[in-house]
């Protein structure tokens, strides 16, 4: 008996393919369970999504049949809105409905954005092309991840057969207005839908109004504010809302989140965010907006308004082979200068900070450096040098001990006050970290500030720009007193950070 041409078979395969996608058109759960290779490779020991995620996907479906979209008259949008704590799933989630929508209805058109342009790029991105490379009909699609291009779009129909990512700054909300899919489905899905601006939000709402039109919005719940907030509460009427606990998902890292619980307290903001997927009770978990972040980016001071002031230079020394050492001169209420160094050894950290202090000398005043661990090395070098240095000890206790439960937080709290006055460059890096560190409350109700650990856990950088930037808050006067600058030619006063 002869062979099948290749060719032939490739054809038939397809068409195979085309009629079981026909089939689970109306059936994300199904696709998801037939469309990937469950318990195969690197998905061994896994049969299928989690509960919640099952539940999500069926009444998306469910919501689909109600709807019998012909193709012609536009149905009312499917919306919803989930919140979740740490490590449930959701990446995975939002890469199964972008390839359930792209698989099963030609010409569909999507947007996907999420808080800050690192977490679009290395985990809702990311996840996307990760499962797309498990995905059975993976051949259909081509996707790039490179930055500012990030795209997934049909082999053939390249420009009416896609799903773009892109980041959610207001300048960007053009590339969200209307995707004109009449005849298909336009979609958008948010991740830590939180911290995205309402305009976005705003945007988006008037790009469903044709076709068959989808919104799926995730994300901790970080804010009793803003539009995310609003599906919960005044618009709970127009969204199917879904609450995931992180002790209730399969997958979730059970210890740490008990260890999270004994840290943070069973009622803090931080376990109700990051473990119950709960708005928190004080507000924001976030510690540093994105707004004030953005605001402080684009903001241009004068010379005249923070030249004759000193200069304090902040140093955090890099801990692990990953992690960065950086310098940052701040003048003022004026981030001057970042320096980025890997794999240096203290003797060269403390090299370079000399380099940068001789460039300014006239005008520091003071080297601010966390001294625990390998910091303490460049500290004595430096102090050795005769230079300005302060050794500061973020686990310390804070002055303002009714507010906060060590320096660190305190520092943080200072740069915080300071960046609705200042102006710092346009850097995402710099962006991420201020806006991504989180904070809950301890048992005396004082703030403590998420560790850097925690946010590698949650994979994301560790926080080696803004702690420099914090650094340079604790030549303030608030918590250093006047002795420990006897040696400085400038008194506290001059060298306060509003100074």
């Amino acid at each position: 008996m002869a062979k099948r041409a290749p060719k032939r078979e490739a054809r038939e395969l397809n068409e195979q393919m085309i009629d079981l996608c026909a089939e689970v058109y109306d059936d994300p759960y199904n696709f998801v369970r037939v469309f990937y290779r469950w318990n195969e490779d690197d998905l061994t020991g896994f049969k299928g999504p989690d509960r919640w995620q099952a539940n999500v996907l069926k009444y998306i479906g469910d919501a689909v049949q109600e709807r019998k979209f012909d193709g012609v008259n536009a149905v009312d949008p499917i919306r919803i809105a989930v919140t979740t704590g740490h490590g449930t799933g959701k990446s995975a989630l939002t890469a199964w409905l972008i390839q359930w929508i792209m698989s099963t209805r030609p010409y569909a058109k999507g947007v996907v954005t999420a808080n800050t342009a690192p977490q679009l790029e290395t985990k809702t991105w990311a996840e996307n092309a990760k499962w797309l490379k498990r995905l059975l009909c993976r051949e259909w699609f081509e996707l790039t991840s490179s930055r500012g291009n990030m795209r997934m779009q049909h082999t053939q129909h390249p420009e009416t057969w896609r799903c773009d990512a892109q980041t959610c700054r207001e300048e960007n909300s053009e590339s969200f207005a209307g995707l004109h899919a009449a005849n298909s489905t336009p979609f958008y899905i948010f991740d830590e839908s939180s911290a995205i601006p309402n305009a976005i939000w705003e945007v988006a709402e008037g790009g469903l109004t044709d076709g068959e039109p989808m919104i799926f919005v995730f994300g901790n719940p970080t804010r009793n504010s803003g539009k995310f907030f609003d599906c919960f509460n005044t618009q709970k009427h127009r969204w199917h809302t879904v609450k995931v606990d992180s002790r209730k998902a399969a997958m979730t890292n059970k210890k740490q989140i008990q260890e999270w619980v004994e840290d943070y307290g069973e009622d803090s903001d931080f376990v109700r965010v990051r473990v119950k997927g709960e708005f928190p009770r004080a507000g924001d978990a976030q510690f540093i907006s994105s707004d004030v972040v953005f605001h402080a980016s684009q903001r241009e001071l004068t010379l005249r308004e923070y030249a004759e002031k000193p200069i304090i230079m902040g140093v955090d020394v890099a801990r692990f082979g990953e992690d960065e050492t950086v310098l940052v001169l701040r003048q003022g209420l004026k981030l001057l200068k970042i320096e980025r160094h890997r794999g240096l050894d203290t003797m060269d950290v403390a090299s370079k900070v000399v380099d940068l202090y001789k460039m300014h000398q006239l005008k520091i005043a003071a080297i601010c450096i966390d001294g625990i661990g390998v910091g303490a090395g460049v500290v004595d070098r430096l102090k050795q040098l005769q230079l300005p240095v302060v050794d500061v000890v973020v686990s310390n206790t804070a002055d303002d001990q009714k507010q906060y439960a060590n320096q660190r937080a305190e520092l943080w709290g200072l740069m915080k006050m300071w960046l609705n006055s200042a102006d710092i460059p346009l850097d995402n890096d710099l962006f991420g970290q201020l806006t991504s560190l989180e904070y809950g409350f301890n048992n005396k109700m004082q703030i403590i500030l998420e560790k850097k650990s925690d946010l590698k856990k949650r994979g994301l950088p560790s926080s080696d720009l803004a702690d420099s930037l914090a650094l340079t808050f604790a030549s303030s006067g608030i918590l250093l007193p006047r002795r420990r600058f006897n040696n400085f030619s400038l008194g506290v006063k001059a060298v306060a950070y509003g100074a």
